[in-house]
């Protein structure tokens, strides 16, 4: 089969046989992302975190986390893809899975890097069209959300013990503005870590507790309304903050 070559996100070019047939998605929300353009049988391994479709974590091979994989399981797929992330997926782990196997890397830190992801994830597949349609739904439903004016001061909560909040630089900040927030935490790096006394200080409007890296719950608001008894304390949809494919569709609308 011709190889074809295609530029990742980190400007690595890679040689694939185009359409490739047995895919690995390393990355939850691309792995949504493909079903959602189209791709079925040919997606043959995913991580334990590629909870969307349903269908598919029932019935695809799961191959490890995000983090951490089970080689011997990548090697038995014999994949002609990998997709991974900058961000979400173990530098080391995916260097080594490159020096064996195509994997395209993603690096997204705001709602255009993720447009240009859809795009050329769909042109890797073999589904330029379906790609451009979906780019177009999403830019489309965003068009009208909040541009940076007027907005509430938050803080995004990613872990607890120890606490660490989304800070500038991430895909997470960038969605905060739209849903209409502006971060306390711009501009102290990526994922600071902080105490309950600085975010006092600090006094945000609002503190958002997602479901997701961290599963907070309705059991930990009582914790930061001790300490910031004005602010208003929401548990949120992680998803919606920081999957960066066909999910932005519903970010859109919940913002």
């Amino acid at each position: 089969m011709k190889k074809k070559s295609f530029t990742d996100q980190l400007n690595r070019k890679i040689f694939l046989p185009f359409p490739p047939k047995r895919i690995i998605s390393l990355v939850p929300s691309q792995t949504e992302l493909l079903h959602y353009i189209g791709i079925e049988k040919e997606v043959v391994g995913i991580t334990k975190f590629c909870v969307h479709p349903e269908k598919w974590f029932r019935s695809k091979q799961r191959i490890g986390g995000t983090k951490t994989y089970h080689l011997d399981k990548i090697d038995a797929l014999q994949p002609d893809l990998i997709i991974a992330n900058k961000e979400e997926n173990d530098q080391a782990q995916v260097e080594a899975l490159a020096e064996k196997y195509p994997v395209w890397i993603s690096d997204i830190k705001d709602l255009a890097d993720a447009l240009i992801m859809i795009n050329r994830v769909g042109a890797l597949v073999g589904k330029p069209l379906e790609a451009d349609t979906l780019v177009g739904n999403i830019q489309e439903k965003f068009v009208n959300l909040p541009s940076g004016d007027t907005l509430q001061t938050a803080a995004y909560f990613v872990w607890r013990e120890p606490y660490m909040v989304a800070g500038g630089d991430t895909f997470i900040n960038a969605m905060m503005k739209y849903a209409g927030y502006q971060n306390i935490y711009e501009s102290q790096g990526r994922y600071p870590e902080i105490t309950l006394d600085k975010l006092a200080e600090a006094n945000p409007d609002v503190i958002l507790l997602p479901s997701e890296p961290f599963p907070f719950k309705e059991k930990h608001i009582t914790d930061f309304r001790a300490i910031c008894p004005n602010a208003k304390i929401k548990l949120v949809d992680g998803e919606l903050y920081s999957w960066y494919g066909s999910r932005l569709l519903q970010a859109a609308d919940a913002f």
